[in-house]
């Protein structure tokens, strides 16, 4: 390319002191790594080291947003205040770095006329550009008929939704990942194969629920190249006359999705959701830092560090054009009005 690719992150997570906090109170589990873990100390860090990584990877803007679970498995008096607290500071944090970083809203699912005061709160009072959601909360799943007006206010702020997993409940985890050897059962509920089917089956349900044609203008990230979904929309697709859908199946994802890969450096997963999707759904994202350096059994790819994040898109098989528009492009056109309307309003 003769001009350099831009580069922008949307799954890059912190983990902030108030956060920890509420975290601890209620009893919540979010990682599994000991508080002197590389990747513990870089969750926290908002400053130079962070900074250095971004440069590290190639990735020019991160998109913060909170670690998995967020504020989801909090009790909704606690949700709401840890909430505002938390979106005060990822706000101070992109003021400190303007060119750098930009935010995901976090969002109090737990009290549903709360969080969509929160979303447009943090959309039209700290100018993110979206939120990161966390599948299930609690026990309620993304479809739950109370998160409609969360919904419908995303959808008339034109703002997108990003999904992240969360680990299965633990009746899935007793029944399917228990009982194998050395740690593998946590291992392959959560970051192995868990997390996706977790999340892609409530993808499903949004939309055989009719989420997504009572607000067709809805838009949602999905990371991890789709969260399993897309390489099954063929098998899928059989049910969308049983659920009486308004579209084909594979016109949602085309229509209301958007597609990162969530630092799987995949050339393989990358070619089939450019066939899926098209290159215009697609978006970026390194998984930061959870992909930042050698992983366990050094697995080649999860890891964006050493200038791999734009390596790999830089010589991936597309055009100069598509390459652009999944680097940076897309993202803007999806969110860039945010970024006008706040100038405006400030």
């Amino acid at each position: 390319m003769s001009e350099k690719l831009r580069i922008i992150g949307l799954e890059e997570h912190v983990v902030l002191p108030v956060l920890l906090d509420a975290w601890k109170r209620a009893g919540v589990q979010p990682h599994r790594y000991g508080d002197d873990h590389p990747v513990t100390r870089r969750l926290s860090d908002v400053g130079d080291r962070r900074l250095a990584d971004m440069d590290d990877q190639g990735v020019d803007v991160a998109v913060l947003s909170l670690a998995s679970p967020g504020v989801q498995n909090l009790a909704a008096a606690d949700a709401v205040s840890v909430a505002r607290a938390a979106n005060d500071a990822l706000a101070e944090l992109v003021a400190a770095h303007p060119l750098r970083f930009q935010a995901f809203a976090c969002i109090p699912t737990s009290a549903p006329e709360a969080a969509a005061a929160e979303l447009e709160r943090a959309i039209t009072r700290l100018g993110f550009r979206g939120a990161m959601l966390y599948g299930r909360t609690g026990d309620k799943l993304a479809d739950a008929a109370e998160f409609d007006d969360l919904y419908a206010t995303a959808e008339r702020l034109r703002v997108p939704l990003h999904f992240h997993p969360q680990a299965p409940v633990r009746a899935v985890h007793e029944a399917y990942y228990s009982g194998l050897p050395d740690g593998v059962g946590p291992m392959l509920a959560t970051a192995g194969l868990g997390w996706y089917y977790d999340l892609g089956v409530q993808y499903l349900r949004m939309i055989f629920s009719g989420v997504f044609d009572r607000h067709p203008g809805l838009q949602v990230i999905a990371g991890h190249w789709g969260e399993v979904v897309l390489f099954y929309l063929d098998h899928v697709g059989v049910m969308q006359g049983m659920a009486g859908l308004r579209r084909p199946l594979a016109d949602y994802f085309r229509q209301n999705f958007w597609v990162a890969g969530s630092g799987t450096v995949s050339e393989r997963y990358l070619r089939w959701t450019a066939e899926v999707v098209g290159t215009g759904r697609m978006l970026y994202s390194t998984d930061y830092p959870y992909t930042f350096g050698t992983r366990p059994g050094g697995f080649p790819y999860l890891d964006t560090s050493g200038g791999v994040a734009r390596s790999f898109l830089e010589n991936a098989p597309f055009t100069d054009e598509e390459k652009v528009a999944i680097g940076s492009g897309n993202w803007e056109r999806l969110t860039g009005h945010l970024a006008a309307d706040h100038g405006r309003h400030r």
